[in-house]
């Protein structure tokens, strides 16, 4: 619902409130922001929120960059212009009902726009609605949870962090009664701060958790996905907790799934166009074109599902990750699993998607894909998998790194045609960077297996 800003700032006044929480989100989907005063908020209503440009300049780390172009010590950091959205307003329940909103740089054409992410999904979401569809989609999250606090967790070594409930347990009653107060504080401070979640439940492995949150348009969707992510590591703060959402915490555990659900529906949200009951399950041209969009665009575009080097050590076989370019009814073995139903609920769950994924670009990347696939009027070229689709190689498989799945979105013009020029070139260097971090790194894995033997 839109909201006027002169019935804002009426409604702020006559509050109690004397500061406002105001974020942006980076490259890597990490929450950027500062508090303001009440004074200086109404002031950015009119001329917008300088933004230092170092936000989209440097690693999550805070590393800069030395390789990207839009921003760098070549520049001098200048402010990039911000903008709130009003639609985003929320209170924080955990910090006495704090004002929040959050801001994106769309307006800042020259500069901002270009590699912000949010700006990007609403590019790709304008793209839908010239063609008459009005994008839904959700995302569900797994993460890990443990006994230990930031200060511990940085003096110790990370393997060494207690899990928050042992043993293997998914979907268990029992040991969510364990840390029930967390359990039932995520269910409903969540609510409470506008991120709806259909289900909340114990996930395989010790101390994790899996959330579904509620369907909505697109961008409002991406918004949920992403201040989910932080709400759960600051609600685990208050309860003593750390929460990550690596893919792969262990490798002798599942990894952490991020999976995306979309449908596309007409302009006036009351048709599903997925769906179509003469047809095999229920999936409609428009749903079959999408899916073969995503199929064919995969490859290409796969940094923007799996954006770290620790994706990659999730994507293996036998945990619950794909690992070839497949496609599937009610499938959990392969990327794409078609999940027909009702007029309703029939949708696609992309499932190569992992936990530490940046939602926007995620969203933006399954969308922009599905529409090339139905402007192309693409044809699904293969059956779908029965079965293992760990065995199923009739595609093709996905790329096992982050560096060979950004070589192949860097060299590729379909990456431009989907996402733009500017924003492919900042993004795949950002990529570059990641993988040039790792490699420089001496790891434990190394210093255990070469130090003495060689």
């Amino acid at each position: 619902m839109k909201t006027s800003k002169e019935a804002l700032i009426k409604t702020l006044k006559g509050s109690s409130c004397n500061k406002i929480k105001l974020a942006i989100v980076d490259i890597d989907g990490v929450l950027r922001g500062k508090v303001v005063s009440l004074d200086k908020f109404i002031s950015i209503l009119d001329g917008g929120l300088g933004f230092c440009a170092v936000v989209f300049g440097w690693d999550m780390e805070d590393k800069s960059y030395d390789n990207v172009s839009v921003t760098g010590w070549h520049t001098g950091y200048p402010d990039f212009q911000a903008h709130v959205d009003l639609a985003t307003q929320r209170s924080i329940p955990w910090e006495k009902d704090l004002p929040f909103f959050l801001a994106d740089f769309e307006q800042d054409t020259a500069h901002g726009a270009k590699v912000c992410p949010r700006s990007l999904l609403k590019r790709v979401r304008q793209r839908a609605w010239d063609a008459g569809f009005m994008p839904q989609f959700s995302q569900e999250f797994e993460w890990f949870n443990f006994e230990v606090t930031p200060d511990g967790f940085g003096n110790d070594k990370p393997e060494g962090a207690k899990p928050m409930t042992p043993g293997m347990f998914g979907y268990s009653i029992l040991r969510a009664s364990l840390k029930s107060e967390f359990f039932n504080d995520l269910f409903d401070l969540c609510h409470k701060f506008g991120i709806p979640l259909e289900g909340l439940h114990t996930e395989t492995g010790p101390g994790v958790y899996e959330a579904a949150i509620q369907y909505s348009e697109i961008l409002l969707a991406a918004d949920r996905a992403v201040l989910f992510k932080t709400s759960v590591k600051e609600i685990a703060y208050k309860h003593g907790l750390m929460a990550t959402f690596m893919a792969k915490w262990s490798e002798a555990l599942p990894g952490n799934g991020g999976h995306v659900h979309q449908s596309l529906w007409d302009s006036k949200q009351e048709n599903n166009l997925f769906y179509d009951g003469g047809q095999k399950w229920q999936m409609s041209r428009i749903m079959r074109q999408y899916i073969a969009g995503q199929l064919h665009c995969l490859p290409y575009i796969l940094p923007m599902f799996a954006p770290t080097i620790n994706s990659y050590k999730r994507l293996v076989e036998g945990a619950w990750a794909p690992t070839t370019l497949t496609w599937a009814r009610d499938n959990r073995t392969t990327a794409l699993r078609v999940l027909p139903g009702g007029e309703k609920s029939t949708r696609l769950e992309t499932r190569v998607i992992g936990s530490d994924v940046n939602p926007y670009l995620a969203m933006a990347a399954c969308l922009a894909a599905g529409l090339y696939g139905i402007e192309q009027q693409m044809e699904l070229s293969s059956a779908a998998t029965l079965g293992n689709g760990y065995e199923d190689y009739s595609n093709g498989s996905i790329p096992t790194s982050l560096r060979e799945a950004t070589r192949l979105m860097k060299d590729s013009d379909l990456a431009n045609i989907l996402f733009g020029e500017d924003f492919v070139q900042h993004f795949c260097k950002t990529r570059d960077w990641e993988c040039r971090e790792f490699e420089s790194s001496i790891t434990d894995w190394e210093r255990k297996r070469y130090f003495e033997i060689i």
